[in-house]
């Protein structure tokens, strides 16, 4: 039995919400670029999934080329960016005094 977890209709609500998210963090880039950048990567991978799934949904064949290489690439560039943010974080944090 093979028991679908979501709809057409829902699939398109959040397509829409992840193109929106995408836009405002394209907008608002100089705010702060790598946040943006980062967001902007991960509402795009999120957005293929939705967009694979709606393909499957309507029995189309999956127009995306190579989703694995464009999952690795998105999700490869915003690691970096959450990594560096670390780094940072852990240099700011103040000496243990005991």
């Amino acid at each position: 039995m093979n028991e679908e977890y979501f709809d057409l209709e829902t699939l398109k609500h959040i397509s829409n919400r992840l193109d929106f998210i995408y836009a405002t963090a394209k907008s608002n880039y100089s705010d702060n670029p790598e946040l943006m950048d980062t967001i902007e990567n991960l509402a795009q991978v999120a957005n293929m999934f939705t967009s694979i799934k709606i393909q499957e949904l309507k029995n189309q064949p999956v127009k995306t080329q190579s989703p694995q290489g464009y999952v690795l690439t998105k999700l490869s560039h915003s690691f970096s960016r959450m990594k560096e943010y670390e780094k940072l974080k852990e240099k700011g944090f103040p000496t243990w005094k005991l």
